[in-house]
């Protein structure tokens, strides 16, 4: 059975990350091969496959990535947190991985709040 509402049928998902604040916000250190929250109201169901296109602060085009369905925010959720998505990025996504944790020199072991956690 398909499952509802979710995969490559609710098209393609864009990430814009203009500073490391939000790119702190977004990356998900703990996830295998790295991952990415998304805002978004499109509704998913863990396991299903996504496609991103990360605007990724400085760099001059935007940067395809697919990537699975590992964490769900809900829309009425009790905290503060935004309704999303977080997916585990590939092992094809290594160098964007790179890069983000490059940016995040510093502030990976940090414990200020991030979208998941």
């Amino acid at each position: 059975m398909e499952s509802i509402g979710g995969g490559i049928r609710n098209g393609i998902l864009n990430l814009s990350i203009r500073d490391t604040d939000e790119l702190y916000a977004c990356y998900m250190p703990f996830i295998a091969n790295g991952g990415l929250f998304i805002p978004t109201r499109k509704q998913f169901l863990l396991g299903d496959e996504v496609f991103v296109l990360l605007e990724l602060m400085d760099e001059p085009e935007k940067i395809p990535l697919t990537g699975k369905v590992v964490w769900v925010t809900p829309k009425g959720v009790v905290t503060n947190r935004k309704q999303g998505i977080g997916i585990q990025l590939g092992e094809d996504s290594k160098p964007v991985v790179e890069k983000i944790e490059t940016q995040l020199a510093g502030q990976l072991n940090s414990d200020r709040p991030t979208h998941t956690l």
